[in-house]
């Protein structure tokens, strides 16, 4: 039976070769890891985990997801939700700014936030939509470019807060953080490495290409309005219960007709 052996300048070359990938992934890993936890050691005093504890706003900026995942309710897009319902009727913050994803007409993120609100007993007038927020870049630079915000509360979940927040301290924007929960298990696990490689990203579009929005456009200021946050009818309600005929999402995904698509 033949033998086949290998030149010993080859089998040098080769374990040579594997050093090197082997290192190189290394560093990579240990880089991708410090860039993660870089951006939360910069931010971490920006992030609020109870709403009691936040200071008053005149904005919140809600970062928008998909309501569905199929036809499940999205825990990320419910948490949000109703998270910032209750920072209204809590007098934490006065308007809205819903920022999202408009890909095509049966897909339209601040729309759909803007509906929940609308049940939820929330004056039209205290919402404003971003329909460019294609990225967590967009919707923050947008907020101030755009909305003429430079002092708002944003709304997502933990991880995502830090991010975002690393994007408004660069481009001098004023703003704090509400963490909503997130999904727990496998989900919740994907979604957290998946952010590691987002903040990298992040990283090379602020310092590397200086990446601006996709679209700009004039400037459309919030007005802060005035007066009760809710009308009477919703005022005099005990304020511990549901208010008016609010709905919250699960309560309305019975009444609703076919879930937007499913992605995060």
């Amino acid at each position: 039976m033949l033998k086949l052996s290998l030149p010993s300048s080859l089998i040098l070359w080769l374990r040579r070769a594997a050093l090197v990938i082997l290192l190189s992934g290394i560093t990579l890993l240990g880089t991708l890891i410090f860039i993660d936890r870089w951006i939360s050691w910069q931010t971490e005093s920006q992030v609020y985990f109870e709403p009691e504890t936040l200071p008053d706003h005149d904005v919140a900026l809600v970062l928008g997801t998909s309501k569905y995942i199929g036809r499940t309710l999205n825990d990320f897009y419910t948490h949000r939700i109703n998270t910032a319902i209750q920072l209204f009727l809590d007098k934490k913050v006065s308007s809205y700014l819903l920022s999202g994803d408009n890909a095509h007409r049966s897909y339209n993120e601040p729309w759909t936030m803007k509906r929940d609100l609308l049940k939820a007993g929330i004056p039209e007038d205290a919402i404003y939509l971003d329909y460019a927020g294609f990225r967590t870049l967009d919707s923050v630079v947008r907020a101030k470019a755009i909305f003429d915000a430079d002092d708002f509360i944003i709304v997502t979940q933990a991880f995502h807060c830090e991010r975002a927040l690393y994007i408004a301290n660069y481009h001098g924007i004023k703003a704090v953080c509400l963490a909503v929960p997130g999904p727990t298990g496998s989900g919740g696990w994907f979604v957290r490495v998946r952010e590691v490689l987002a903040r990298a990203n992040a990283l090379i579009d602020l310092y590397i290409i200086d990446k601006q929005p996709k679209f700009m456009g004039p400037k459309v200021p919030i007005e802060s309005i005035e007066g009760p946050h809710l009308p009477i009818s919703v005022l005099n309600n005990d304020s511990s219960e549901q208010v008016g005929n609010a709905q919250t999402p699960e309560e309305n995904l019975e009444k609703e007709g076919s879930p937007e698509p499913s992605t995060f």
